[in-house]
């Protein structure tokens, strides 16, 4: 019984942490919910720590969530041999 209780906790922990985690949108979202820019983050030079799309997108949304944002829309972005780098504008709802 403690086994199952244990595991329920730690997956709801993981569900409701990423749903914390800020989410990548378009150009389009931001001007139809009037989003507010707060800032700009980036990933650079990560040593090959950022090897895929997917590692990029986290490290974005981390970003993202530590300026206070919940949203993020990637501006500009590349691969550069095992590194993959972008900038991104940080957003969140103006009525919070």
């Amino acid at each position: 019984m403690k086994k199952l209780l244990l595991a329920t906790s730690l997956m709801a922990s993981v569900f409701s942490f990423g749903a914390l985690a800020a989410q990548q949108i378009s150009q389009e979202e931001v001007d139809h919910f009037k989003l507010v820019k707060i800032g700009t983050v980036n990933v650079s030079q990560s040593g090959g720590a950022i090897s895929s799309p997917s590692d990029l997108h986290a490290k974005l949304s981390q970003l993202a969530d530590e300026k206070g944002g919940t949203y993020y829309r990637v501006i500009a972005g590349r691969q550069h041999g095992p590194n993959f780098e972008a900038i991104a504008d940080v957003y969140k709802n103006a009525n919070k």
